[in-house]
């Protein structure tokens, strides 16, 4: 036995990689929970001795029997299949458990096929009923077709629970018939030959008939033509179309798409003729536009591919979930086993390249392409080197096959191309897919046993060489499109509230406290890691401080302060790093404290209680809001039981109507207070038509009690870093003069009211919008001589009652004064 070095050192690295990999897969519930009392994986071990028998034993019998086989192409195969089972066993081990016995099946078929090198005569041979065979099986499932999802195309024909797909044999079958009837009939034809120069030392061998033909020929020489292109081609075109026509019934366009490039590819490179490209290209158009008139489903995809984001949780459902689990993976991946790829529909087979992507990054998405593009360069290095046209045809087609179909599927992931339902070759779940996959090796490496011959008559190797470049360049553009997805609009795309991956990561990495001025808890994390769940100890802030839930997303402070109470912001940058890498999460949380005072907040709930309006609070001298009342209010403990009441509720309970309320405000209040208002924007000169906020209403009142100048809104104070305690945080925008010191003194000594130490105004308006209705705005606030906090609120009752206003401000500004 000779085994080639080269191979058995690359089975060991690929053995090494997908042990180490399989052992992440067992720790990973320990790594997710952080905690060793756990229940660990185990069972995708299985998978792992599976796949070391069947290469092991391959590797054994390859050296043994065919020991001048190609080194690369099994070590690349191995590895493609051993990191696809390991991540169908991580995602649904009943999957894992069958595709397993797939391995073992299509396995057994390669290491029998190693015994029989005249196989490749016998595919040649019998072209036609090979062909048929797979034709009539494919046509079978016209009337027997049935789907292991129980819906869907009835693409399988399946007895007892096994399932076999036509459609996958029917592409190698195909391949198998182009080449021996190409090869068969274009020596007649006298095309344009040129011999390739081969620079390596060869062998000598019996030369073949076809080697023999051409053994006189000089470079450049030409023979006469003895017919035309076209009705040389027209038993392909018969069996091609057939072949379509089935795909098309079946609604099997991802299939039919693999057929017409295979067509193409081979045919272009057997006959060097340009108007092969461009016939290419107009069916290719053709193609594309008659189904997607025809077809719904092509349709919907095309629609998809152009725009996702129209429709993300609908149509484009899968695509964008995809991108988000490749924006999830970055650079270096969550890591084996702790990734989400689950939420991405069908991702043990259509988009499992997205699923490896997620777990292991842009790094293992790169490692999956560059196995392929090796795969290429080895398939297309046998096809020059083949001993006859023949097995050149074949190898080439076969490397087209594998490659091609995997551009297109891992493209559909990535937004390069559209979507289709296409396997990506030895790596997604699928029996009738790994067979294939496992019979085009087998015909590859005992191609691969003859490339010391010398090599066949090549009339065009620039023809080849253009095909790897094709092949190529769509690789890179994958890996290209990847990095793209991963890095540069990774951090934007995980942001999007329709991101469920931080939601499940709220469920195992304890959330921030949001704290209030006194630190006294308001939104709280509870539960153990797995079971983390977030709590609101004052229902009635619901609609301030927000909420954050799986289903339902997040808003309020929940929402802006995110990425603190996330722990992505304020940690140090190599702990945020170290907990990527390790757990593939972010670290604990952080606590932030906000301004409001809850004896305040209380108060300002039990006046508004019944009311529809809303009440705000501020320290005028540095805009810290003290209480911040909206209602009617909802509890954000209650959203699932309650979410239906609430989203049509025509009192819009979920709605702050003290930040994003916009109300009329008229030209009843002090003049200086509605100036102060129009200078907050600089959006208008007058008060006709001017809206304003309950919040900006109290700011500008704020100018009166503080000299003229409005402070900056103050809602968020501080965070608690580990590293340095208690961290500021600014104000949002900055303070202004908006009233000179004079005019605000002269405001005050109309509005005053000295023996209380506080000033007001209070006005009535009616609505002009299309929803007309009254409201009656009360502002006031303490007078510079005051020598407590000085304070300003404004309120806002969508009622016409002044005195209520009134008594509902008063009473809110007298508990505000209180020592």
């Amino acid at each position: 036995m000779r085994n080639p070095p080269r191979e058995s050192q690359l089975l060991f690295l690929a053995t090494a990689f997908l042990f180490l990999y399989s052992v992440a897969l067992t720790l990973a519930p320990a790594v997710r929970l952080r905690s060793w009392q756990v229940e660990y994986a185990w069972q995708h071990w299985i998978g792992f001795l599976a796949w070391l028998a069947v290469f092991g034993v391959a590797a054994y019998l390859s050296a043994r029997k065919l020991p001048e086989h190609d080194p690369y192409l099994l070590p690349v195969a191995g590895l493609l299949t051993g990191w696809g089972l390991l991540t169908v066993w991580r995602l649904f081990p009943d999957s894992g458990l069958r595709q397993s016995m797939w391995l073992l099946v299509a396995g057994l078929i390669y290491l029998v096929g190693l015994n029989f090198p005249v196989l490749l005569s016998l595919l040649r041979r019998y072209k036609y009923l090979w062909l048929t065979l797979g034709l009539f099986l494919t046509a079978l499932t016209l009337i027997f077709g049935t789907n292991p999802l129980g819906y869907g195309p009835r693409m399988w024909l399946g007895c007892c629970g096994i399932y076999l797909q036509p459609s996958e044999p029917l592409k190698f079958l195909l391949v198998v018939y182009l080449a021996a009837y190409l090869a068969d009939r274009l020596p007649v034809m006298g095309l344009p030959a040129r011999r390739i120069e081969i620079t390596r030392p060869v062998k000598k061998a019996k030369a073949t008939d076809e080697q023999s033909s051409h053994k006189n020929r000089t470079p450049g020489s030409r023979v006469t033509h003895s017919g035309k292109l076209l009705p040389l081609l027209a038993p392909t075109l018969v069996m091609t179309g057939l072949s379509l026509l089935l795909l098309l019934i079946q609604r099997d366009l991802g299939t039919a798409s693999i057929f017409l490039f295979i067509y193409f590819a081979i045919l272009y490179v057997a006959t060097g003729r340009k108007e092969v490209l461009l016939a290419a290209l107009l069916v290719l158009v053709l193609f594309a536009t008659i189904g997607y008139w025809m077809f719904d489903l092509v349709r919907l995809r095309i629609d998809a591919w152009l725009n996702p984001w129209l429709d993300p949780s609908g149509r484009s459902y899968q695509i964008v979930q995809s991108l988000l689990a490749v924006a999830n993976g970055g650079l270096l991946g969550r890591g084996p086993g702790v990734g989400n790829p689950g939420l991405v529909p069908i991702s043990h087979s259509d988009f499992i390249f997205s699923a490896i992507s997620e777990e292991t990054g842009l790094v293992g998405g790169l490692g999956v392409l560059l196995l392929l593009a090796l795969f290429a360069n080895r398939g297309l290095r046998l096809a020059l080197s083949a001993p006859n046209a023949y097995q050149r045809y074949l190898a080439t087609g076969l490397t087209c096959l594998i490659v091609a179909q995997s551009v297109l599927i891992i493209g559909g992931n990535l937004r390069l191309l559209p979507l289709t339902g296409v396997t990506l070759p030895f790596v997604s779940y699928g029996g009738s897919s790994l067979v294939v996959s496992f019979l085009s090796l087998l015909i590859l490496t005992l191609i691969s046993i003859q490339k010391d011959a010398r090599p066949a008559f090549l009339p065009n190797p620039q023809n080849y060489l253009q095909l790897g470049a094709f092949l190529l360049a769509g690789l890179a553009a994958a890996a290209i499109v990847a990095a793209w997805w991963a890095v540069y609009r990774g951090p934007d795309l995980l942001t999007r509230t329709d991101n469920p991956r931080r939601a499940i990561a709220d469920r195992y990495v304890e959330r921030g406290e949001l704290l209030d001025r006194h630190n006294k808890p308001i939104n709280i994390t509870t539960g153990s890691s797995g079971n983390y769940t977030r709590e609101i100890l004052y229902p009635p802030l619901s609609n301030v401080v927000g909420y954050t839930h799986p289903i339902y997303g997040q808003s309020g402070l929940e929402a802006s302060m995110d990425s603190y109470l996330r722990g992505l912001q304020g940690n140090p940058g190599l702990t945020i790093w170290l907990d990527h890498l390790l757990y593939g999460q972010p670290p604990p949380g952080l606590d932030v404290r906000l301004s409001l005072d809850s004896g305040l907040q209380q108060t300002a709930d039990q006046l508004l209680e019944d009311k529809t309006g809303a009440l705000v609070l501020v320290n005028a001298q540095t805009g810290e809001i003290l209480a911040m009342a909206s209602h009617p209010t909802f509890d954000a403990n209650q959203l699932e039981a309650n979410w239906e009441s609430l989203v049509n509720d025509p009192g819009s309970p979920l709605l702050n109507r003290a930040l994003l309320g916009d109300y009329p405000v008229g030209t009843g209040l002090a003049p200086e207070l509605t100036q102060s208002v129009l200078d907050e924007t600089g959006q208008a000169t007058t008060t006709e038509g001017r809206q304003a906020s309950p919040l900006e209403m109290a700011l500008a009142a704020a100018a009166l009690s503080n000299n003229g100048i409005r402070p900056a809104a103050h809602l968020s104070l501080a965070v608690d870093t580990p590293s340095a305690g208690w961290v500021l945080l600014p104000a949002e925008g900055e303070a202004q003069e908006t009233l000179s010191p004079q005019v605000a003194d002269q405001a005050l000594n109309e509005l005053a009211i000295p023996a209380e130490s506080i000033w007001q105004s209070a006005d009535c308006v009616v609505d002009p919008g299309e929803e007309a209705g009254d409201f009656c705005w009360y502002t006031a606030g303490t007078l510079p001589e005051w020598q407590g906090t000085p304070l300003a609120l404004a309120v806002l009752l969508e009622k016409r009652d002044p005195n209520l206003a009134k008594h509902v401000g008063r009473m809110m500004l007298m508990a505000a004064m209180q020592p």
